[in-house]
């Protein structure tokens, strides 16, 4: 069986500290004279019987724990885990308290001499380093089938329980994942800088510039005090006053180019990742955009793009111009005074433990402020999208509620952030204050004992007050860095998020016939997988050929123009367009050559020729205006002020439905399409509009093919072939003198609309004992010329048209 080393060498570690400790307090002589004097004349300026005492606290601290180790492994070794963090202040209040004694000895010349206090003090560090080492060593102790670490064969019960020791390696694990993950972010916010290295460059070398120029203000200031109030020289404190004078002019020219430079950087990194994102999210497939919502988007594209950049580049700025300030500080508060220099350097494991366990919490918490505000915006996109419908039920009300609410846990976590930072700038300012009173009386002392000069004091106060703000800045970098991280997960998300749907098609023919088929097609949306809206549909639709598909709203329809543009993939089957699947096309090919009238056409705050014209720039005049002649939108836009330059306004609201509705007509037409697919494409139409338009649609059919998805029995009636969807399948398909003559569903739908029962009959039953070709003649009395040719029809109103009840 396998035997683990690790308790023993940590007892022979111990055993060692408390050795060598007793071997430099005693001088190498009688331990028991120094301990016995030292103890009772006890003297903080030359005694360093504390330094041994405080193996009094190691060593019994090591042996405890293997005790417990021994005995009980499993939870000695979980709660020795628990504590390592308060163990490392303990070793951290050691090692302060050793350079505290060092100040304390380094008072009497006599001590400065004597290398057995060096050594002690020396060794009072290693040791106290050594004690954390070995707590961790053992915290993690690994399992063995016979830990008696005294030698007997007696077999005992593992030392650590598998599972736990299971979940503490996945715990670390993890830690470990987020660390790199960490760094990983950080290093890819700064690798977005790289375009921008010259200007960067340019910035930096004057922020070190600025930097080192400031340094040597607080020790020209001393020497100024000197020449005043010491040496009462004119010539000395003139001198330093002129240096001082050119060195803030240097310092004020290279902060300015500093200042310009990096500000110019920080725009074009917050253009870069706004471009980024953005050109992923046009990327993204149709199904992206209906389970996120547009709120959200707009947020990350606006709000946590703007936090990334920023705190990537201020806190660059401000990272390498405290961090050159702190190291030049350094060099001449050691140069001034050693002594006060380890007084002030005591407290910089308070200044980085403090701003650690800030940083962390403030990650966290930055990552839920940008989310709700995420959410916040998300509400009030909404309502300002649809302020008409807000405004036509009288519910602003209700939204200013809705957004309050939204805001008032955005408030929630504000005032969690204004505790925290609150919490840290108390503990700042009073670790600031005692260290400075520390310093003072120190200083003081020092002046007093004439081992430095008043000017001294003062250029070291000043120095003392410059790498507190330095440290403060630095610690407040750490914190940025954190916020930057929490703010860009999310447009990193999006950046790196591949889309489903993919058009990577290269196929383009040079002639298209516009063969259509469904081959056993079954489709679910992507935020409803489970719920499938069309099921094994089969139909196909020949070049030139005119069909509509009818049937009850949520059957099905409009999920097949989805499929024909390529909005989404099918779960199974085929999607064909001249027996080639849909997504091997080239995207711009496909689109060129398909076009779609959708149900709620979408118009953007551009010009009415801009509109008509969208996706085609190299599209002419002539072009658009032959559009707008076949779509019966010539005559409206010539009556308006600017005519084809008029502004429709944000989603066309300066243009009534039908005028919307026939300049999306147009801009499907211009590109002169050979398979055109109308989606409700004349809902929003009045009967002559419609009657007109349709005119010019089948009058420029030749040559293409037509699917129709239709609820008015005037457009449905004059296809060619009329296919049924119900719940996602097909129920029938024929003409529309053969589904009549059927007795169908089609015949029932027509039978309600033209009739205007609120409850039909079964199919079995016939409306007034009629038959169906009564129902063809009533029909024909209702909603004029009924006929399976491209007749037109009447520009008499058919009954249909406003009457409310079930549609095809």
């Amino acid at each position: 069986m396998r035997r683990s080393i690790t308790v023993p060498v940590c007892v022979f570690l111990s055993l060692t500290d408390l050795a060598i400790t007793t071997v430099f307090f005693a001088h190498g002589t009688d331990f028991r004279y120094h301990f016995l004097v030292e103890t009772y004349n006890y003297s903080i300026s030359h005694s360093v019987f504390d330094l041994w005492a405080l193996t009094l606290i190691r060593v019994p601290f090591i042996l405890g724990l293997v005790t417990a180790i021994i005995q009980n492994p499993s939870p000695a070794v979980s709660r020795s885990t628990h504590i390592s963090k308060y163990i490392a202040v303990l070793c951290v209040a050691m090692c302060m308290w050793t350079v505290i004694r060092l100040l304390t000895l380094a008072d009497s010349n006599s001590n400065l001499h004597n290398p057995w206090m060096w050594a002690m003090l020396a060794w009072a560090v290693v040791a106290a380093i050594l004690f954390y080492i070995q707590w961790c060593i053992l915290c993690h102790t690994k399992v063995c089938d016979k830990p008696n670490l005294l030698g007997d064969d007696e077999e005992r019960e593992p030392l650590i329980n598998d599972s736990k020791a299971k979940v503490k390696d996945d715990s670390k694990d993890e830690d470990k994942e987020k660390s790199v993950k960490l760094s990983a972010k950080v290093l890819r916010l700064f690798s977005y800088m790289r375009p921008d290295w010259l200007l960067l460059c340019t910035g930096f070398t004057f922020l070190i510039l600025a930097a080192v120029a400031n340094i040597f203000i607080p020790f020209y200031t001393g020497l100024v005090i000197d020449g005043i109030a010491i040496e009462k020289s004119r010539e000395k404190f003139t001198h330093a006053i002129i240096v001082m004078a050119l060195i803030s002019l240097g310092s004020a020219i290279a902060t300015g180019v500093r200042g310009g430079c990096l500000f110019l950087a920080l725009q074009r990194l917050n253009i870069r990742i706004r471009s980024v994102l953005f050109s992923s999210i046009m990327t993204q497939e149709v199904g992206f955009f209906d389970t996120v919502k547009t709120g959200d988007i707009t947020s990350r594209l606006t709000s946590d793009t703007t936090t990334t950049s920023d705190a990537i580049t201020l806190n660059v700025n401000i990272f390498l111009r405290s961090l050159i300030t702190a190291c030049g500080t350094i060099f001449f508060m050691i140069k001034l005074s050693w002594r006060m220099s380890l007084v002030t350097f005591i407290g910089l494991p308070i200044v980085i433990g403090v701003a650690h366990v800030y940083g962390e919490y403030y990650e966290a918490l930055a990552k839920k402020v940008q989310d709700s505000l995420a959410k916040a915006n998300e509400v009030a996109e909404e309502a300002c999208s649809s302020l008409r419908t807000v405004r036509s039920f009288a519910n602003e009300r209700s939204e200013v509620s809705r957004y309050n609410q939204r805001m008032a846990v955005t408030y929630k976590l504000y005032k969690k952030q204004a505790v925290v930072y609150a919490g840290f700038l108390w503990s700042d300012q009073l670790f600031e204050l005692a260290l400075t009173v520390a310093v003072l009386y120190y200083g003081g002392h020092l002046v007093i004992a004439n081992k430095i000069t008043g000017g001294n004091l003062v250029s070291f106060i000043l120095y003392q007050i410059e790498l507190g703000q330095c440290l403060e800045s630095i610690g407040s970098v750490y914190t940025g860095l954190m916020q930057a991280v929490g703010a860009s997960e999310k447009v990193f998300e999006y950046i790196d998020r591949k889309p489903v749907i993919t058009n990577t098609g290269s196929y383009a023919p040079d002639k298209m016939e516009g063969h259509l088929e469904f081959r056993n097609v079954s489709f679910s949306y992507p935020s409803r997988p489970d719920s499938l809206v069309l099921k094994n549909v089969s139909f196909s639709v020949h070049p030139g050929e005119v069909v509509a598909l009818v049937g009850p709203s949520g059957g099905g329809k409009s999920s097949c123009v989805n499929l024909l543009e390529h909005f989404y993939e099918t779960s199974t089957g085929d999607v064909l367009l001249d027996d080639v699947p849909i997504h091997q096309y080239d995207h711009k090919y496909l689109h060129r050559k398909v076009s779609l009238v959708g149900q709620e056409p979408v118009l953007y705050a551009r010009s009415i020729r801009e509109n008509i014209s969208y996706g085609l720039e190299e599209s002419t005049k002539e072009e658009v205006e032959q559009a707008a002649v076949m779509a019966n939108a010539h005559q409206f836009i010539m009556e308006m002020a600017d005519k084809y330059d008029t502004q429709s306004g944000e989603k066309g609201t300066q243009l009534s439905g039908g005028q919307k509705q026939r300049i999306a007509i147009a801009r499907a037409l211009i590109r002169n399409p050979v398979v055109l697919l109308l989606d409700e494409a004349t809902s929003a139409l009045d009967s002559e509009s419609e009657h007109v338009v349709q005119q010019a649609l089948y009058s420029n059919v030749k040559g293409r093919t037509v699917l129709i998805i239709a609820h008015r029995l005037s457009t449905v009636e004059r296809a060619h072939r009329i296919v049924v969807i119900n719940k996602g399948t097909i129920v029938e398909q024929g003409t529309h003198a053969e589904l009549l003559a059927k007795g169908g569903m089609y015949a029932n739908l027509v039978k309600r609309q033209m009739l205007g029962f609120d409850e039909m009959p079964s199919r079995h039953e016939t409306p007034y004992h009629s038959s169906p070709q009564t129902v063809t003649s009533r029909a024909s009395v209702h909603a004029g010329s009924v006929s399976p040719d491209f007749r037109s029809c009447s520009s008499t109103p058919p009954r249909a048209s406003f009457h409310v009840g079930s549609t095809l």
